[in-house]
């Protein structure tokens, strides 16, 4: 498909766009996304289609190349994961971390959050460790509910 179709077709998209920060490893990613859609939401979560090995594979990869860490963060591989990613990041105007997460995910996070977008966290119950840190948030949700009801106050 034509570059020029691609961005033509994004600009005429007037539904914001959640990004969906998270961990591979979260099995409820997906099935939180397709419920953001159904408030009326595009919503970005593609990045979890590689499963939950893709780092680890990724790692592994790299090691028998030889590649130190800092080498594998400068490979075509890594560069390319992370351009598409941060792609998606500038084109979003709506950040939702789902809980558990990583480092990565916290990165993404204060990314959003610094670039001046609303940024939420949303904890399916009550976290063994407390931060205080996630105050830079928008806001943090304990439940669906609670997530659902702040991000339809950015719809209007």
């Amino acid at each position: 498909m034509p570059k020029s179709f691609y961005v033509k077709s994004k600009q005429m998209d007037k539904k914001k766009q959640i990004y969906i920060i998270g961990s591979l490893r979260n099995e409820k990613i997906p099935y939180i996304a397709k419920e953001l859609r159904k408030l009326g939401f595009k919503v970005f979560d593609d990045w979890f289609s590689p499963g939950p090995e893709a780092d680890e594979f990724w790692r592994k990869y790299e090691k028998v190349r030889g590649s130190t860490y800092k080498e594998a963060l400068n490979n075509p591989a890594a560069k390319h994961v992370f351009e598409f990613d941060k792609e998606h990041i500038n084109e979003s105007q709506i950040g939702v971390l789902i809980m558990p997460a990583g480092k990565s995910g916290h990165l993404e996070l204060g990314y959003m959050i610094g670039q001046g977008k609303p940024c939420f966290i949303f904890f399916d119950k009550e976290p063994e460790r407390w931060d205080v840190m996630y105050q830079f948030a928008t806001a943090v949700c304990f439940s669906y509910d609670e997530l659902k009801e702040e991000l339809l106050k950015l719809k209007v």
